[in-house]
């Protein structure tokens, strides 16, 4: 089991920008993978970015050039920072983790982008 907690979100306006945090209450070296997700009203849950232990990235690509996932082992925390927001970025954004094969998730931040 690992429980995830995100932070870092809020209201913003349409060009700046924010940084989402996700804590972990164990070590994420030892998931799969980690990331976030988003989901907008009356849409799907959606990939937005993920790294994996090795540091490898996988950016949404309409996002790409926007986004930049890093990780903090020492501190069991994964970062996602988003440039340039749009107002079609607003949805709740959940962190991710995967390890052995099976699924956890926070309880998602709102980002909200005005225009």
């Amino acid at each position: 089991q690992v429980q995830l907690v995100e932070s870092g979100g809020g209201l913003v306006q349409a060009g700046e920008s924010l940084r989402l945090s996700c804590a972990a209450s164990r070590s994420i070296s030892s998931m799969d993978s980690m990331g976030w997700y988003r989901q907008a009203p009356g849409k799907q849950r959606e990939l937005v970015a993920s790294i994996a232990p090795s540091g490898t990235t996988n950016l949404r690509d309409s996002m790409k050039g926007r986004l930049t996932i890093s990780r903090d082992n020492a501190k069991n925390t994964v970062h996602l920072e988003m440039n340039g927001l749009k107002p079609e970025d607003t949805a709740v954004y959940y962190c991710n983790a995967k390890m052995r094969w099976n699924d956890y998730w926070g309880q998602g931040t709102q980002v909200t982008v005005s225009s």
